[in-house]
Parts: structure tokens; sequence; C-alpha cells
């Protein structure tokens, strides 16, 4: 009769096939993400190829090598109870199978709790993976292999293998004074995932929650307890929801309100955008003006940031969904860019791709991640913006019409496994950003400062902050931008929108079940 393997050639040679099956992994999740770049005509040679493997082996390897090692481990425990429960013949087989099956679930499982909708991007295709799952099956018969009963060599194998590459896989701050004296008050609380805030020319302003709620906050800043009525139907669920909220040039006369929102359902939906009429605290001839396409699944990056030009069009962002990325570099799709739109939802004439047969005639700039803070500067006229990068690659952009912003061909970022999503952090043709931020800071909300409170910060940008809780002061240049300082980090608060009131106060919205408004003026 054979005898079992030593119990310490089990545990070597699970130590060498999970390795094994976490640097194949890595090597298929790099080339599926580069064929995606070059299905969009980008030139990647050989030693770009060879560079980027590697460096996805230094960065996403340990962390996939965590996630594949749960699944293998109670995989093969499983299998192998199996196999022995069932005396089946064949344990090469039936534990690659195992290991497969068990990599497929943990996917599933991982992409149903996580905050985006696919961790391991190269998983966004069936393609991708099949060829992940093989690279699981390959680790589980490798460990049937190293195992089988009898072998000898087997342990001696296991040891020098898994020496060898499991080397290869280990791999209170001090805030500065504020440049002005400020203090913060608290003027509406109890606002849940508050998103927007408009101010109209009585001096009461509308604020958008998430869920799908617009609030007044009357002049004497007191939130009516009862929603707006009219407000059209959402799709509200993790990051889609009711977004921006913006009023027309000439809301006194027209009494316009402008809405960018998420609509459809799961697994089909779409940036949209609604006007209707503010009549007695309520919306009426509420319509859709716009609707981004095509439709898409998840529940992740919409954009939804309204801005004014002066010749009274309207800019809308749009996200790019997180797992169609791609998108972004396509003409012939909203998902990832800016649009401009008359007030009717109509196209301008003088759009820069009107009259091009592969091009969508909304589109102003494209190349876009997340674009969740937009303001048009009236006194250097330019339209300026930030997007969300990945981990790390927040951009501010300063944008010109027709122009191609990068993602995801040219980023500063990595994706939230560590992966690359691109080998290139600038391409020919693609504008780079005025400013990146490296590691992310999850910026929110952005306002051009002009205001008579605050006077050394004229003409500054002030960005808000999600992860880094936190304000950025900027100061854009012609060559560039710079980040002058973190302001009210004291908060601890998750800055969604960031404004100029039409006192010259700064106002903040703080993103949570129970957001706040808070409104920021000189000290004494």
């Amino acid at each position: 009769m054979k005898s079992h393997a030593a119990w310490y050639v089990i545990v070597l040679g699970f130590l060498l096939s999970l390795v094994a099956g976490a640097v194949a992994g890595s090597l298929v999740q790099t080339q599926f993400n580069l064929l995606a770049l070059q299905n969009l005509g980008v030139e990647i040679g050989l030693g770009t190829r060879l560079e980027t493997s590697l460096q996805d082996l230094r960065g996403f390897a340990p962390i996939y090598a965590a996630v594949f090692g749960v699944s293998f481990l109670f995989s093969q425990l499983i299998a192998s109870w199996l196999i022995r429960r069932l005396s089946l013949d064949a344990r090469g087989l039936y534990l690659a199978l195992g290991a497969a099956v068990g990599l497929w679930v943990t996917l599933e499982l991982v992409n149903a709790f996580a905050p985006m909708p696919t961790l391991i991007a190269a998983t966004r295709g069936a393609g991708g993976l099949v060829a992940m799952l093989a690279t699981a099956a390959l680790a589980g018969w490798l460990f049937a292999l190293i195992t089988r009963r009898g072998s000898r060599r087997s342990s001696t194998l296991a040891v020098v293998v898994a020496a060898v590459c499991g080397s290869l896989l280990s791999s209170e701050d001090v805030q500065a004074q504020p440049s002005v004296d400020y203090q913060v008050t608290t003027i509406a609380e109890g606002l849940e995932h508050p998103w927007s805030i408009v101010f109209l020319p009585d001096g009461s302003a509308l604020v958008t929650e998430r869920p799908g709620r617009l609030r007044i906050l009357d002049a004497d800043g007191e939130l009516q307890a009862t929603p707006v009525p009219g407000v059209p139907e959402v799709y509200a669920s993790a990051q889609a929801g009711l977004f921006d909220v913006a009023v027309a040039p000439d809301f006194e006369q027209s009494r316009l309100v402008f809405m960018a929102y998420a609509c459809g359902t799961e697994s089909a939906n779409h940036t949209c955008l609604a006007r209707g009429r503010l009549q007695q605290g309520r919306l009426e001839a509420v319509e859709e003006i716009f609707r981004a396409l095509p439709a898409k699944k998840g529940n992740a990056h919409y954009g939804g940031r309204i801005a004014w030009l002066p010749d009274g069009s309207l800019i809308l962002s749009l996200g790019d969904g997180f797992d169609y990325r791609e998108e972004a570099q396509r003409l012939g799709s909203h998902i990832g860019t800016l649009v401009r739109l008359n007030r009717d939802g109509s196209v301008p004439g003088n759009n820069p791709f009107i009259g091009q047969a592969d091009a969508l005639p909304e589109i102003y700039s494209y190349g876009h991640r997340n674009v969740q803070g937009m303001a048009f500067d009236p006194v250097h006229e330019r339209l300026i913006i930030h997007e969300h990068g990945p981990r790390g690659g927040d951009e501010i952009n300063v944008i010109k019409p027709g122009v191609n912003y990068g993602w995801p061909v040219a980023t500063h970022g990595l994706d939230y496994t560590g992966a690359r999503v691109t080998p290139f952090t600038e391409y020919d043709g693609m504008a780079p950003p005025a400013l990146h931020w490296t590691p992310s800071i999850a910026p929110s909300g952005l306002t051009v400062y002009q205001g008579r409170l605050f006077p050394q910060w004229e003409g500054n940008l002030l960005v808000g902050a999600l992860t880094d809780r936190s304000v950025h002061r900027v100061v854009l240049a012609d060559d560039g931008a710079v980040d002058m300082e973190t302001l009210f980090s004291e908060l601890n608060e998750r800055i969604r929108d960031v404004r100029t009131g039409p006192d010259g106060a700064i106002y903040l919205l703080t993103d949570g079940p129970a957001g706040r408004l808070l409104r920021v003026t000189p000290r004494n």
C-alpha cells in the first residue's frame, strides 16, 4: 500500500502551488489589461510589456495571492475530502477543477460585497475570467502532482521552488497652520448622503440627497422637513442616486432647475439629466432631457456634475462606469466624457465633434474616469474639472473642447488591486493633467473662490476630498497647478461638495448617513 505524502510535503506543495497560481494569475491579468489598450490602438512594445508584467508581479501578485490563497485553501480541502470520501480516481483533475470553482466563487463573493463592481479587471470579460480560472486549475494540478503518494522527489522540489518563488512575492501627524484663521458653524444636519447644494436668488438653497430627495434650506437656514415633490425616479444603489443640482442663469424668470441622477436598473442604467420648474416648493413640468448611452451594469462611476458656460449651454460630466473604462476612448459612447448641451437638451451647433460620423455630437471632451468636481472660472474664462483616479492619479484638468484627457491609456494611478492600469503616465495626443494626487485624496466638489470674506484665496480652487477628509486649496497657473495647503482636516469629515456662497462664505457638504451643511467664515 502506498503511503500518504508527508505533512511537510503537503504544506510546501500547497505554498508552491499557491505561489505558482498567483504568478500565473498576475501574468494573465497584465496581458488582458494590455490587450484592452491595444484594442484601442495603443502601441505596446515587448520591452514595455515585460516591464509592466514585472511591475504587476511586485504590485498585484501579493494582493492576488491573498485573495486566491483563501479560495485555494478551502477548495483543496473540500476537493481532497470528496476524493477520499468517494474514492475518486484522477486526483489531479478534481483538485484542478476544485481550484477553478473555488476561485470563481471567491470572485463572485468579492464582487458582490466590494465597493467596486469587479475587483480584478481582467475578469470583466468572459475570456479573461476563463483564463484566470485556468491559472487556478493549474495550481490545483500542480498541488496534486507534488503531493502524490509515494513521491520522494516531490518534497525536494517543493522546498527549492517554494523558497525561490516565495522570495519573489515577499515584498501622529503634525498639521500646518492654515493661511487664514477661520471658524466653522453647522447650518443643517441629518442629511442622508448629501451630494450637492445650489443657492437661489432669494437666499434659500436646494440640497440633493443621494437616495433621491431634493431638500429646501430656507433663507433663515432652516431645513424644510418635507422633500420637494416632483423629483424624477432615481436608481439609488451604492454610488448611484441623485447627484448635482443647478439652476438656470435666468432662474428668477424661468424657475428652471436641472438635476443629474442615475436612472434605470442595476442591469441597465445611465446618467440622466432632467429639468423642471420650481413653483411654490414643488417641481412641475419635469422632463428628462438627456440620457447617457449605452446602458451599463453596476452602480459605480456616474460623474453627475453640472456647470454653466457663459453662452448659456451646460456641461454634464459622465463617469466610466468602472468596468467600462475603455469606453472613455470611444467617441461612439458617452461613457467617460463631458457632454455639452443646450438647456432644452439639444446639441449646440458648434460642439467639437459635430458632423464626425463615428462620434456622438454631445461630446465636448473625453478620456475621463469619474468627474465629480467642475466649475467655470469667469475671470480666466476656463472650465476646470477634477476627477477620481483609482489608487492615485486623481487629476485636475483645464478643459478644452475636443481634447482627449487620457483615461485609461495614460494615468498616474494603479488599480485597487495594485495592478497597472496602463504602462503610460503620458501618451501622445492626450492632455496631461495640470496636477495629480498620488496617493489618492478622492476629490469631490470644486469651487473657484470669488468672495469678499477670504481675499487671500481669491481665484484659488477649493477641492473637497472624501478619503483625505479635508479641502485642498490649489493655485492654478498656465503651466500647471500647485496644491498649497490642506484645510478643515480637523473636522475629520468626508467632504462631498464645496461651494462659494453669495455671502462670500464657503459651504461644505459632508458625506454620510447623517451629513451636514457647514459654513466657513473668517474668525472674528
